[in-house]
């Protein structure tokens, strides 16, 4: 049994949702790299000599992501979804502990807003771009 293909949002509807996913994405990307940074190099009780290995390892995968995240690609909105787990998975182990709560409920707020929007971002991308190329071939 065949399933029938839902229609798809207009894009009157979808413009405005694609406009707001996209800078909620690069707001809370922005402040989960500025929250590691303020943390790691004004609070956290790591050694001098092993500083900028820890940031190497917590703000590296986030650099990488940084030019399409900025460029608005959703390839690399769907690619951070899967890296922001790492970090609501430190927010969550953070949470934990009496000194770092503040710093984990943070991260793990900062890395569930990420998630969301930069996966409700590329749905919207994938569905606007379907709009588009259905409008193309029935202009043919």
């Amino acid at each position: 049994m065949a399933r029938t293909a839902r229609a798809l949002p207009s894009a009157d509807w979808l413009l405005p949702r694609l406009r707001i996913c996209r800078y909620l994405s690069l707001a809370s990307f922005v402040a989960l790299a500025a929250l590691l940074l303020i943390w790691n190099l004004g609070y956290a009780a790591v050694p001098r000599s092993l500083l900028w290995a820890v940031l190497a390892v917590q703000v590296l995968p986030l650099l990488l992501l940084a030019p399409g995240i900025i460029g608005g690609h959703p390839r690399t909105h769907s690619w951070a979804c899967f890296v922001v787990n790492l970090y609501f998975i430190q927010g969550v182990l953070a949470a934990f502990d009496p000194s770092r709560r503040l710093f984990g409920w943070l991260e793990i707020l900062l890395s569930l807003t990420l998630f969301t929007t930069a996966l409700l971002y590329t749905r919207w991308c994938a569905q606007y771009q379907r709009i588009g190329s259905a409008g193309e071939s029935r202009e043919e």
